[in-house]
């Protein structure tokens, strides 16, 4: 496409809204750039943008990345080198910069390479739940902020929860219980309970929970909690506690995700970290508190898989986003290289059954 840059893509993204839930203008527009660029692309049933390049016999190496932003209309500008506006580093940078890494990869290596901007990370990840039972990849990386010299290992688990009570109604003079008495009590009990498991571990290491709303009076009243999990936390012994906690009244689950964590040694951290060494110099490795949708795919699919794109994390959410564009140019050329490490080193199935598998695996979506 004529014009179509790696920094005019990058802004042609930020620049079109795509609050979680309202994904379809951008999907569509990024579909038809991938096509421009020489990309077999399309929308799959979730409503994912899809861009596929290699063979269907050739190992899939998929970019996983995401099309939603938190809301926030924010002017995109450039200054001092620099992209302004809302998605650049979560997560529309990391995204432009699997598409870029993608075409010159496949130039390169022997290998299909699938670019997948997915819909409602911010929420619930139907994109990215779609794709964990549609699809089986060889090896995955994730798109979100890590920075340019740095891989993301793993992301904390979750289990959301709302929990609604309702007591009759009494003179406050009564000794009964008020539902608003009870739901602070819950949240006490969860409290407590974590903060006896968790102990003095590290952050990445222990459960968190945190209180998210509380409101209600003496008949009715609801809370709704979040609890940040680590790897090995059992999920469904908590949910069961909760919901013994909770007796009578009703607990909804809103959210349960295992937390991930890939070794030093994964293939997918050792191609990135090469292609860190080649570009930016001495990379570094950090696991996140929040989740993705490595928490999604991970567990599922069971194959290599870590997460990199450009970005300070902490930018995230903030009306201060904005995106180096030199670090974004050299992102490009990290995971490129990457991409053809990880393309060298893998081994998959013999060639008639990848070519079957890979044509059943792109009519899937």
């Amino acid at each position: 496409m004529r014009g179509l840059d790696e920094t005019a893509l990058l802004r042609r993204m930020v620049e079109t809204a795509s609050v979680t839930g309202h994904e379809d203008r951008l999907a569509r527009q990024l579909v038809d750039d991938m096509a421009a660029l020489g990309f077999r692309a399309h929308r799959d049933a979730a409503g994912n943008a899809v861009g596929v390049l290699g063979g269907q016999d050739r190992p899939l190496i998929l970019l996983l990345g995401h099309l939603d932003t938190v809301p926030g209309d924010l002017p995109v500008h450039e200054r001092d080198g620099k992209l302004y506006g809302r998605g650049t580093v979560d997560a529309k940078g990391p995204l432009a910069t699997m598409v870029w890494a993608a075409l010159r990869a496949s130039k390169l290596c022997d290998a299909r390479i699938m670019v997948v901007g997915a819909v409602g990370e911010e929420g619930s990840s139907p994109g990215a739940h779609h794709l964990r039972s549609a699809i089986r990849p060889d090896a995955v990386v994730i798109g979100e902020p890590s920075g340019v010299s740095t891989v993301v290992l793993g992301y904390k688990g979750i289990v959301r929860c709302a929990v609604d009570i309702s007591r009759p109604g009494s003179h406050t003079s009564s000794p009964g219980p008020r539902a608003v008495e009870v739901a602070a009590e819950y949240w006490e009990r969860v409290r407590r309970r974590l903060a006896v498991d968790g102990g003095a571990q590290p952050a990445f290491d222990r459960a968190i929970p945190a209180l998210l709303a509380l409101h209600g009076d003496q008949r009715r009243a609801g809370l709704q909690i979040s609890c940040r999990v680590p790897v090995g936390f059992d999920r469904d012994g908590f949910l069961d506690w909760l919901r013994e906690l909770a007796g009578p009244d009703r607990l909804t689950v809103v959210e349960s995700l295992p937390a991930v964590r890939s070794q030093r040694t994964d293939p997918v951290v050792s191609a990135l970290r090469a292609g860190i060494r080649k570009h930016a110099g001495a990379p570094t490795a950090k696991v996140k508190l929040g989740t993705s949708d490595m928490n999604v795919v991970g567990p599922g699919w069971n194959v290599p898989i870590a997460a990199y794109g450009p970005g300070d994390s902490r930018l995230d959410h903030t009306d201060e986003e904005h995106l180096d564009l030199a670090e974004y140019l050299t992102a490009i050329d990290v995971l490129t290289t990457a991409v053809q490490e990880l393309a060298a080193g893998l081994t998959v199935r013999g060639p008639a059954q990848r070519a079957a598998a890979g044509a059943e695996q792109e009519k899937a979506l």
